[in-house]
């Protein structure tokens, strides 16, 4: 799918420890709602606020995204960011729109919405205010505790519409956590996300995403993750096993020959295609099935916190300024 037109404004660095060698080119968006082609994803429209991401996670899907804007999927990717700074009026501007029927939508499909820009441009709290004034179901997959910062925002918008959260934890191992994802967040900083949004009554799973065979993928590892999570009160826990389409095979190969040397071999054999083998995907599944019923299972997801009563006209949307009432 082509991107949006972007329409560039500037290109600001920050000379800030945490931004240090990044790049911001802030551009104005002419649509915010994308449509998802295709019937495989349990999703149809969803909102990126940023491209390329500096979580610099070595196997990350979206890395080939960077070649649409003529900048590379490697570093170019984890370091030049592109900020929709008009991103929340634009969004306004398409659910008042009479064609939006109000679908769902879902956040953190492409690049996290939640890494470390966000901290700056502080783009969600604005996405979230319009989605829950026009009472829009969404969800958000993220690595970013930085959610956190908006749960008050969550807490609200789950009293009027249907909201849900996940975090991506492929393992908690120390090592492979810092090799393969090192612009994220520590995994157990996110389990306990995961728990602070539960107890808040914002339905959070886990997604064990990527699994890294002979990397991540031993039985204690994921026993580890399993019992993390269901521990910190996640609605779900499902794995992936990593996937490796081109551009992103041509980024992650080389990574894994400086780093785990001993598997280029195996990992060439077993990625002759994108996607591993399905009895490797199956068997993956399995196991992780099994840890779950032996471990007690998930909670069921939380009660939401209240939802809008509208006395008058319950399908009606709200008035520019229009204040909700949640009973």
């Amino acid at each position: 799918m082509a991107p949006e037109p972007l329409f560039e404004i500037a290109r600001p660095r920050f000379d800030t420890p945490e931004f240090r060698g990044m790049e911001f080119i802030e551009s104005e968006c002419k649509t915010i709602i994308n449509h998802v082609p295709g019937n495989y994803l349990p999703f149809n429209w969803s909102i990126n606020p940023y491209r390329g991401c500096s979580h610099a996670c070595t196997f990350c899907f979206a890395r080939p995204t960077h070649t649409f804007l003529d900048m590379n999927a490697g570093r170019d990717f984890e370091t030049k960011i592109v900020v929709k700074v008009n991103a929340p009026e634009v969004l306004r501007r398409q659910l008042a729109a009479k064609r939006w029927k109000g679908e769902g939508i879902a956040m953190g499909t492409n690049t996290d919405p939640y890494q470390r820009a966000e901290g700056r441009y502080r783009l969600m709290p604005g996405i979230i205010r319009a989605l829950t004034d026009y009472r829009n179901p969404f969800s958000i997959l993220t690595k970013g505790t930085l959610i956190l910062r908006d749960l008050e925002l969550l807490v609200e918008a789950a009293g009027v519409t249907d909201v849900s959260t996940a975090f991506s934890i492929g393992t908690l191992d120390e090592d492979a956590w810092r090799a393969s994802e090192p612009g994220t967040p520590h995994p157990r900083a996110r389990i306990d996300a995961v728990r602070a949004l539960n107890e808040a009554g914002i339905p959070c799973g886990v997604l064990m995403a990527p699994i890294l065979p002979g990397i991540t993928d031993d039985p204690r590892q994921l026993r580890e993750v399993v019992a993390a999570a269901i521990d910190a009160g996640a609605t779900h826990v499902s794995p992936i096993l990593l996937h490796l389409r081109p551009g992103v095979r041509e980024e992650f190969l080389p990574w894994l020959a400086d780093a785990y040397p001993d598997l280029v071999e195996r990992y060439e054999d077993l990625y002759r295609k994108p996607y591993a083998p399905s009895a490797e995907r199956d068997a993956l599944g399995r196991r992780v099935a099994g840890l779950i019923r032996s471990l007690g299972g998930v909670r069921p997801a939380p009660a939401p916190p209240g939802r809008f009563s509208d006395r008058s006209n319950g399908d009606r949307k709200p008035a520019q300024g229009e204040q909700l009432t949640l009973v």
